[in-house]
């Protein structure tokens, strides 16, 4: 299902008892951090915290922080569910034939739900700030060495000069003051790419940033998609709906109408960079100042009754771990498209998104997994893996307990280890270079006499199948239930 917006989806997660509320007086500053810690730790609730000290509006964390409520954003029962139906709508082979082409309209429907619509009224316009003030908003200062609160949860919104293409993504945003935030733009995402753009021409660069709204839409904006495609299509195809996009007051940016909020603004490109960070981040680890385009508020509007929407991020497990588990599964059949061996990956939450990926195949020929990792290496933002293992498709790459018995068996060190040098993470701080390093290969499969492997292979130690069944059969007689 399509959520009108985001507290629509709170109303679904309280019937569902997946959301607390917190009527305690809490504090923006760490409190409310490490409130949500615990809870994210022992797998809880969504929080909304309904008296955030110093603001009128409420705080809601930890809204996609299980795999059920991630899979409830999305509309669907199971995350699979998304990547079954972007699979079939990828096979070419379902709209070959006359006779067949009658039976995919409904999913041809689904594809002009796609496309953004464009609105004249918003309710994020509701309320219009007189004078903008960020100080205003129940922003967290997630963790003790942050270098000032950060607006974690942002869909910041820009338009391309050359093209004329709006781009969302989610970049953090540390609040120097009431109406001027960093803008965590860093190398080899979209962002910085239009603001180099915009740095050629001069002036000044328009910037909305949406927070809230269908939480589809927040998804979207995290994910990696190609540059052609608007993460609102994305986001329309998810939810089955186009989203509803409204003109922002003082730029020419659309953002979607349902927002909570709404911050616009920009960056002047003539101006210095300013120190941003450091950040408690993802990785567990805070990331380092650096120096970051500054962003300028020139209005912010709401609706009536906004609720504030964040995150926080941290050692795992946190919320966006299952954000990223959306990924994993929403994106599979698209590196499937490109490598037809693979049946199966995944990203364990300890590998932070983009350090480690298990890969299952069906081995067709010598070195196959090394053929694998290379396309992995050269999808997109694989290209950050720093750890790649792969297993043959008798290995559920979610079983980490499996594989890790594959890689501690199976593997000659000189001949199964493959370093690879390319690009890394900016928030990586293990290599001695930023933005690039040595990356790691593992094939864990069994090796063939092609491989340089003339031993014989051993089976895995299993039962046969009709014990199996035998036992099956008579385990109540057993009386060991």
């Amino acid at each position: 299902m399509a959520y009108k917006n985001l507290q629509e989806f709170m109303t679904t997660l309280e019937a569902a008892g997946e959301l607390k509320r917190v009527t305690a007086p809490v504090s923006a500053q760490l409190e409310i951090t490490e409130i949500t810690d615990r809870i994210s730790k022992d797998r809880g609730p969504a929080l909304l915290f309904e008296n955030v000290q110093g603001s009128a509006f409420p705080v809601l964390i930890n809204a996609m922080g299980s795999e059920k409520r991630m899979a409830q954003a999305l509309g669907v029962e199971s995350l699979n569910e998304v990547g079954e139906q972007i699979a079939d709508l990828i096979n070419l082979a379902n709209y070959s034939g006359w006779l067949k082409s009658a039976s995919q309209i409904p999913k041809l429907s689904r594809m002009a739900a796609v496309f953004p619509l464009k609105v004249k009224k918003g309710a994020c316009q509701e309320v219009i700030m007189e004078e903008p003030d960020l100080t205003k908003l129940p922003i967290l200062q997630c963790w003790p060495e942050d270098g000032g609160p950060f607006i974690t949860l942002p869909l910041v919104m820009t338009k391309d000069p050359d093209s004329g293409q709006q781009n969302t993504g989610m970049y953090r945003m540390q609040v120097y003051d009431k109406n001027t935030t960093g803008m965590h733009w860093h190398w080899h995402k979209d962002g910085r790419e239009i603001y180099e753009k915009y740095r050629k021409l001069g002036g000044k660069m328009p910037v909305s940033v949406a927070l809230g709204g269908d939480p589809a839409i927040t998804y979207s904006a995290t994910a990696p998609l190609p540059k052609m495609i608007d993460e609102m299509m994305l986001a329309g195809f998810l939810r089955k709906r186009p989203v509803k996009m409204v003109k922002s007051i003082t730029n020419d940016i659309y953002v979607p109408a349902e927002s909570e909020f709404v911050i616009e603004g920009y960056v002047d490109v003539n101006e210095p960079l300013r120190e941003e960070g450091p950040f408690g981040d993802h990785t567990g680890y805070y990331s380092l100042e650096d120096m970051y385009p500054v962003f300028h508020v020139t209005c912010i509007t709401h609706k009536k009754n906004a609720v504030y929407p964040t995150t926080i991020v941290g050692q795992p497990p946190m919320e966006d771990d299952y954000m990223g588990l959306a990924t994993e599964r929403v994106f599979l059949p698209l590196l499937k498209m490109m490598a037809p061996e693979i049946v199966d990956l995944a990203m364990p939450f300890e590998g932070v998104f983009h350090n480690c990926v298990i890969v299952s195949i069906k081995k067709k020929f010598p070195y196959h997994a090394h053929k694998v990792m290379n396309t992995c290496w050269g999808m997109g933002q694989m290209m950050y893996t720093k750890m790649i293992i792969v297993v043959e498709d008798n290995v559920d790459p979610h079983d980490f307990s499996k594989v890790a018995w594959k890689v501690f068996n199976n593997i000659d060190a000189k001949r199964d280890l493959v370093l690879n040098e390319g690009p890394l993470d900016a928030l990586d701080h293990s290599s001695p270079h930023a933005f690039y390093g040595t990356r790691l290969g593992i094939d864990a499969t069994q090796k063939w006499p092609e491989e340089g492997h003339n031993r014989p292979w051993p089976a895995d130690v299993t039962m046969d199948q009709k014990t199996k069944e035998l036992v099956e059969k008579r385990w109540a007689d057993y009386g060991l239930d």
